[in-house]
C-alpha cells in the first residue's frame, strides 16, 4: 500500500479550528499522512486571537529540513507564515528539496480581525513563494490585498486571478465565501480558462478554519496524484460538508466539522 504524505507549514491554533490543527485533521480524513512545520503559536479561540508568538526562522527551517532529509512530501501546504524572513526560508527549503504540489493559502487576517501576516511579508509572498506554487487559494479580501484591485464582481475576480497567475503560480483559486450571492462560487484559473465550483451558501457563523481546511484538502488530493481540477472539487465537497454539519461549539466563530465529509462518504457506501 502506498502511503501518501503531505506537509503543512503553518501556525498553531490553540482552539483547534484552523492552522496546523485543521490541516492535520483534513489530511487524516482524506487518508494522507500529515507532517508539520510550525511557524508560530497563537493563543486563540472562537472569539478571536489573543496572542501571536512566532517561531524563529532557524526553528522553522530546521523543522522543514528534518522532513526533507528523511520523510519527504508528496504535497506541501503553507498557511500563516507571519514574516518575510520565514517566507524566504520556506521558499528556499521547497526549492532545495524540489517539492511539487505546493498549495499556498495566503493567510492574512483571522476571523476576529487580527493581522496574521506582516505587511512586508506580502511582497515576499508574491515574489518568492507564488512563483514556485502550484495553487494559491485566496479569499476575496486576500486577493484584493495581493493584487491591489477592488473585487466586487465575477469579472473583477477573473482579472485578479489573471494578475496572480502572471506572478508565476500555476493555478489560482479565488474563493467566493465573502461574496454576497445566494451561491458560493469558487473560481479556478489555469492560465487559459476559468472553471467554477458552485455550492449552496450556508448561513452560519461557524466558519473558523474554512480557508485552511479547503487548501489542506487540495494538498491531500494532489499528494495522491489527483489533478488540480479534481482536487478543488474534493476540497469544495469537503468544506461544504464541514460547514453544513455544524459542531456548534464555542461562543464566537465556531470551527467546522472535519469528520463530516468522511461520515457522509461512509454512509453512502454502507
Amino acid at each position: 500500500m502506498t502511503t501518501y504524505k503531505a506537509l503543512t507549514i503553518a501556525g498553531s491554533d490553540s482552539g483547534g479550528g484552523a492552522g496546523i490543527q485543521a490541516d492535520l485533521k483534513t489530511f487524516q480524513e482524506l487518508k494522507v499522512f500529515g507532517m508539520s512545520a510550525l511557524t508560530a503559536v497563537t493563543a486563540q479561540n472562537t472569539l478571536g486571537v489573543q496572542g501571536v508568538y512566532p517561531m524563529s526562522v532557524e526553528a522553522v527551517a530546521e523543522q522543514i529540513e528534518s522532513i526533507g532529509a528523511d520523510l519527504g512530501a508528496d504535497a506541501v501546504k503553507t498557511g500563516m507564515l507571519f514574516s518575510s524572513e520565514i517566507i524566504h526560508a520556506v521558499a528556499e527549503k521547497i526549492r532545495k528539496f524540489g517539492w511539487k504540489n505546493v498549495v499556498v493559502d495566503p493567510v492574512m487576517i483571522a476571523k476576529g480581525g487580527a493581522s496574521l501576516l506582516q505587511q512586508e511579508a506580502v511582497r515576499a509572498l508574491k515574489e518568492e513563494l507564488l512563483p514556485i506554487a502550484t495553487v494559491v487559494t485566496p479569499n476575496i479580501p486576500e486577493a484584493e490585498a495581493l493584487t491591489g484591485l477592488s473585487i466586487a464582481t465575477l469579472e473583477e475576480r477573473q482579472r485578479a486571478a489573471k494578475y496572480l497567475h502572471d506572478l508565476g503560480v500555476q493555478y489560482v483559486v479565488i474563493k467566493g465565501g465573502h461574496d454576497l450571492q445566494e451561491e458560493a462560487i469558487d473560481l479556478l484559473y489555469d492560465g487559459h480558462e476559468f472553471t467554477y465550483y458552485t455550492s449552496k451558501r450556508v448561513e452560519t457563523k461557524n466558519t473558523h478554519g474554512t480557508g485552511c481546511t479547503f487548501a489542506a484538502a487540495i494538498a491531500a488530493s494532489l499528494a495522491k496524484g489527483k489533478s488540480v481540477q479534481s482536487a478543488v472539487q474534493t476540497a469544495k465537497d469537503f468544506i461544504q460538508a464541514a460547514i453544513e454539519d455544524q459542531l456548534g461549539i464555542g461562543n464566537g466563530h465556531g470551527p467546522t466539522n472535519h469528520w463530516a465529509y468522511q461520515s457522509r462518504t461512509e454512509k453512502v457506501n454502507s
